[in-house]
């Protein structure tokens, strides 16, 4: 079992009630695994957590930037709160170091990892806000995740994926970018997608993903690495 008390420490967060913390990193796969386990999965907290982490940045964003469109504050929150993000704070704080997860889960890497650090970052939210309130909720988070803003801007990260192609390639091959589903696979409730992205008659990269939608912004990402863009 890990050792909670300590990452408490590492998070310089002092928990009145410890077992919240332990909540917040165990994954329900652990509880499937461990049946007479005595406590909670994290989805609740998480949910939680969301909701808070959505707010605060909100208020965040909303005030630092007062001359900006609901539309760039909608972009700017998107990339400091997407899976990605949150699971690079995650991975940052050692999060990884500390989940209850099962066998299985424990080897996920990738998108599937990333998910669950995700939701554990949020979740850690959720127990400092029920623990301590909304203060330190916010300290958390300023110190985790308001600081990646400056960049997220410099480096265009708020754009979406498929954006940020369309526009790059745009202007430097005079070509809006189309994107084609080149198989389906699986069953109606857990299909997967290839998209691959084309400029012209070329592809560039392909995706994968549960949705076209995703699998979509996933050849768009693999299309600005393959191009250097």
């Amino acid at each position: 079992m890990p050792d909670f008390l300590q990452f408490s420490n590492e998070l310089n967060i002092k928990f009145n009630n410890q077992n919240l913390l332990i909540e917040a990193l165990t994954h329900r796969s652990y509880l499937n695994e461990h049946r007479d386990y005595v406590g909670s999965h994290n989805e609740r907290l998480e949910f939680l957590g969301d909701a808070v982490l959505e707010l605060v940045v909100t208020d965040f964003l909303f005030k630092k930037f007062p001359a900006k469109s609901e539309g760039e504050l909608t972009s700017y929150r998107a990339a400091l709160v997407n899976t990605v993000s949150l699971a690079e704070s995650a991975k940052a704080l050692g999060v990884n170091d500390y989940m209850l997860l099962s066998k299985g889960e424990s080897k996920d890497t990738g998108r599937a990892r990333d998910v669950i650090l995700a939701d554990a970052f949020e979740a850690i939210i959720g127990a400092i806000y029920l623990d301590s309130g909304y203060e330190k909720a916010e300290a958390f988070i300023a110190k985790n995740v308001y600081i990646k803003i400056d960049e997220i801007i410099s480096k265009g990260a708020h754009q979406d994926a498929k954006s940020r192609f369309q526009e790059l390639s745009q202007e430097k091959k005079s070509i809006t970018p189309r994107y084609e589903t080149l198989s389906e696979v699986g069953p109606d409730h857990a299909r997967t997608f290839t998209v691959g992205v084309f400029i012209g008659e070329k592809e560039i990269a392909r995706g994968e993903g549960q949705s076209k939608q995703e699998a979509e912004q996933l050849a768009a990402e693999a299309g600005l690495k393959k191009m250097n863009w």
